[in-house]
């Protein structure tokens, strides 16, 4: 593949061009299995091509962790050759969170089934805009506790982390109607016509309403914020059944 701005040939599909600074692909599109990861390289709704990155589990619990943390550190590395403007990740979670971490680029999570055709559904969207705040800055209202104590913090962070997330207010804690057993459940709900959510956190008959300030325009852009909160829920197993 050759640079679009100035011909020179890439080593690698969508890679930055170090001679005219020219950037060859907006986005990377990351599936991670147990033993490899595949990136798929877009520039608008156009796939130029995928690249690899493999890996071989240690059945040491200790050598797993090494393992693990090079094999997303090589991720990462080839997601830098490409300078994106935002990566879309779907698999294994670990792996994505130590990615992440590594990265500075806005990174979105996309359902395992069809990570590429998803993305590419809504490459003609508009473009939300993004927050670069920790999780922890995004936090704050006269409500400070959150119920559910480790696993209740962990949702709000959980959805704080997300980059169409501006702000999350707390809100009061209600007692009363009948119990869950299956532990601390949250779940985003329906977004309203300024494309902000709530954010539900249940916790045996105890339930907390939080409100969500996105970067959503509207219901539908909410909509989408709101299937990925629930997503990244469902992902940390704290997602609440419909």
């Amino acid at each position: 593949m050759q640079c679009s701005h100035c011909g020179r040939p890439l080593d690698r599909p969508g890679d930055y061009c170090l001679v005219c600074n020219g950037q060859n692909a907006d986005g990377v599109v990351v599936a991670v299995a147990e033993t490899r990861a595949t990136l798929t390289i877009l520039e608008g709704e156009t796939v130029l091509g995928e690249t690899h990155v493999t890996t071989v589990p240690e059945p040491d619990d200790e050598l797993s962790t090494v393992q693990q943390r090079n094999f997303a550190g090589r991720i990462a590395d080839e997601i830098r050759r490409k300078r994106p403007e935002a990566v879309y990740a779907a698999g294994d979670l670990d792996v994505i969170t130590d990615v992440r971490g590594d990265l500075r680029y806005p990174n979105y999570r996309v359902p395992e089934s069809d990570p590429v055709g998803a993305v590419l559904e809504r490459r003609g969207d508009r473009d939300l805009a993004v927050v670069e705040k920790p999780a922890a800055a995004k936090i704050g209202g006269s409500h400070s506790t959150v119920i559910g104590d480790r696993d209740g913090e962990r949702a709000i962070t959980t959805v704080a982390d997300h980059p169409h997330v501006k702000k999350i207010v707390p809100g009061p804690i209600e007692a009363g109607g009948s119990g869950s057993r299956t532990g601390v459940r949250a779940k985003a709900t329906r977004a309203d016509d300024n494309g902000n959510v709530r954010l539900l956190i249940r916790d045996g008959s105890s339930v907390q309403e939080n409100r969500i300030v996105t970067t959503a325009m509207d219901r539908e852009t909410g909509e989408r914020v709101r299937e990925d909160l629930n997503r990244a829920l469902a992902e940390t197993e704290l997602r609440e059944s419909a």
